[in-house]
């Protein structure tokens, strides 16, 4: 399953400027508790509950052997999102995701828009500040492209490896010369990260 980025629909908020990084589009796959965004913006709830619940119903899927990816926002869902439900996912990956959302300006306008000012409560939703704080995975696949123009300012990689190393989570990070962050390099390298999960997932 591929689920999306944000709530949709009519009435539901949008960043009043448009803009990509926040409301429609950049839900950041938590459950906002700020006004107007906490009455649809659940993302969390969704990809961890109401969806595998709808997925488990409707189709012959084993639910004991999950894995989860994403890519820069989606690949931040996916570290904190498995982090937070240690056990559930059997394996875990990510292309170029934002590490630690409260270090860089894209999440700290997400995290300050969707849960307030309060920056202990945004420990919860950032993957470094996880790991820090005592919780772990098994292992973990992650790819960055050296070209990506958002690498060092908001991505910061070396912040999750270092986070890895000192918490002992075996951490596979791949930097790969040449790439961006588009889609260009997700299709080149989704193949490798198919048969990271197939190895673990297949047991």
């Amino acid at each position: 399953m591929a689920p999306d980025t944000s709530p949709r629909g009519e009435g539901v908020p949008d960043d009043p400027e448009s803009a990509y990084d926040f409301g429609l589009g950049a839900g950041f796959y938590l459950d906002a508790t700020e006004a107007p965004w906490a009455a649809n913006y659940r993302m969390e709830s969704y990809v961890v509950g109401e969806l595998p619940e709808v997925v488990a119903a409707n189709f012959p899927a084993d639910m004991g052997r999950q894995g989860l990816t994403g890519h820069s926002m989606g690949g931040h869902g996916a570290l904190t999102l498995a982090l937070k439900t240690p056990g559930r996912w059997r394996s875990v990956s990510a292309f170029a995701p934002i590490c630690s959302p409260m270090r860089c300006p894209w999440g700290e306008k997400a995290l300050g828009g969707y849960l307030g000012p309060d920056r202990a409560a945004w420990r919860r939703h950032d993957a470094t500040a996880l790991i820090e704080d005592g919780a772990r995975l098994g292992e973990l696949l992650v790819d960055q492209g050296e070209a990506d123009t958002f690498l060092e300012g908001q991505l910061k990689p070396q912040l999750l490896a270092e986070a890895c190393a000192a918490a002992g989570i075996p951490l596979t990070l791949r930097l790969q010369p040449g790439y961006d962050h588009s889609y260009a390099f997700i299709a080149t390298f989704m193949e490798d990260h198919l048969r990271w999960h197939a190895e673990r997932l297949g047991g």
